[in-house]
């Protein structure tokens, strides 16, 4: 497991000198902004997988016993769920430190409609995806409301989870 290193910054526990430093140096050489992040997902029997990243200890996947798995993990669709909120909550924290304002408590509720018609094959020309996500953000910080709604749109408008899930993003899936 990867350890973290101290933050330098005391708002929020952010290490804003890093992400100050990154930008930085993104303005001077453009092309270091051009990443590319990896994740290999193994399957383990039934519907249990996991999926490595980095040098994390496995995350464990699965389905609920009502769609044929055991329930050892959350399923596949509860774990884009929990991406965009921890993205979001990674732009709450850097842009707020950023602004000065310190989280006292910041919680996001997330939830997402899927009709199973085309998982399951009853349906092949549906969707077998999200018809629509809803999310609540409950926030309390050291801020006026007005603050509050311009670190919101901030973090809305340059989340990089919520933006690929607001538009069509080319996927290529092939056989190795």
């Amino acid at each position: 497991m990867t350890t973290a290193p101290a933050p330098t910054s005391a708002v929020n526990d952010v290490d804003i000198d890093a992400v100050v430093g990154l930008a930085g140096k993104i303005q001077s050489e453009p092309d270091v902004a051009a990443t590319t992040w990896q994740a290999r997902v193994t399957w383990h029997q039934g519907f249990r997988s996991t999926a490595s990243i980095r040098d994390f200890e496995p995350i464990a996947s699965d389905e609920p016993a009502g769609l044929g798995g055991t329930d050892t993990g959350p399923n596949p669709v509860e774990q884009l769920l929990g991406a965009l909120g921890n993205c979001l909550a990674v732009g709450y924290a850097a842009n707020a430190t950023a602004a000065g304002i310190t989280i006292d408590d910041l919680s996001i509720d997330l939830e997402g409609d899927l009709d199973l018609h085309t998982f399951l094959g009853l349906d092949p020309s549906g969707n077998a995806g999200y018809s629509g996500i809803r999310v609540a953000v409950h926030l309390d910080a050291d801020a006026t409301e007005a603050q509050i709604a311009e670190l919101h749109e901030q973090v809305v408008g340059t989340s990089p989870v919520g933006h690929t899930l607001q538009r069509p993003v080319p996927v290529s899936i092939e056989l190795a």
